[in-house]
């Protein structure tokens, strides 16, 4: 995999990436965000397929870029498909820093040092080029505005920016209410983003996989692909990999 193109992780942690503060949005549920980055990538790479509910290797083959051969790796090595929402939950906490580390290698972003109150340590990120942030901003801008439908991976991008909450820093206040719902809707654009991204709310939201897989068998309804509030039902919203459905208010 060339380098020609930026991968569905990286976009989104420069999404995530505050250019006031150097620091990243959503940091509690960004990691969540990026493993499910990291099996969208690998899947428009060829690597990996879904299969129901879960991920399956189909081609072991590394591609070259670092972290998404390490993610390939663990999932090869589990020998049989795995769950996405189980992948996703799983002890791999830690991605945030392993990407601002891998964009700071590519020259992505640069690494700034500094102190908080004057006496801890702290590094900040700034993005090396504003025009590339700018133009994956403009994709989803454009795919919000103009209603035409996304390529698969802004609409898989647009899935997992939602599903962790970064639409309330992309599109702020009272007058990008409009643009956050719009944001959540081009989940229907990518099967799997879609599949990726409500595993990702699911894990969030502490929802057993066991529950899900019972309330898929029970013809529950499909969920509404807006994040839950820890604690909050939500009836029938997990497994839904074929084509998710979003609705719209």
């Amino acid at each position: 995999m060339g380098k020609s193109r930026r991968t569905v992780p990286e976009e989104l942690l420069l999404l995530a990436l505050d250019p006031t503060t150097g620091t990243t949005a959503q940091p509690q549920t960004l990691d969540l965000g990026l493993a499910g980055a990291q099996l969208v990538e690998l899947s428009l790479a060829g690597r990996i397929v879904p299969e129901g509910d879960r991920i399956a290797v189909v081609l072991p083959r590394p591609t070259g870029d670092p972290t998404l051969d390490h993610a390939l790796e663990l999932l090869r090595r589990r020998g049989s498909p795995v769950r996405a929402a189980h992948w996703i939950g799983g002890p791999r906490l830690g991605l945030r820093q392993t990407y601002l580390a891998h964009l700071e290698r590519c020259g992505m972003v640069t690494a700034v040092p500094g102190q908080v109150c004057g006496v801890l340590p702290t590094t900040r990120y700034q993005a090396s080029d504003d025009c590339t942030n700018a133009a994956i901003k403009q994709r989803l801008d454009t795919a919000i505005r103009t209603g035409v439908p996304p390529d698969p991976r802004t609409a898989a991008l647009a899935a997992l920016a939602h599903s962790v909450g970064l639409g309330k820093h992309l599109y702020p206040g009272n007058e990008g209410r409009s643009s956050r719902s719009r944001l959540r809707d081009l989940i229907r654009y990518d099967p799997l983003g879609g599949m990726v991204a409500h595993a990702v709310m699911d894990v969030q939201n502490g929802l057993p996989s066991q529950q899900n897989r019972s309330s898929q068998a029970a013809g529950g309804p499909a969920g509404s692909g807006r994040p839950v509030q820890r604690g909050a039902g939500r009836s029938g919203a997990g497994g839904r990999v074929a084509a998710p459905r979003v609705g719209v208010r």
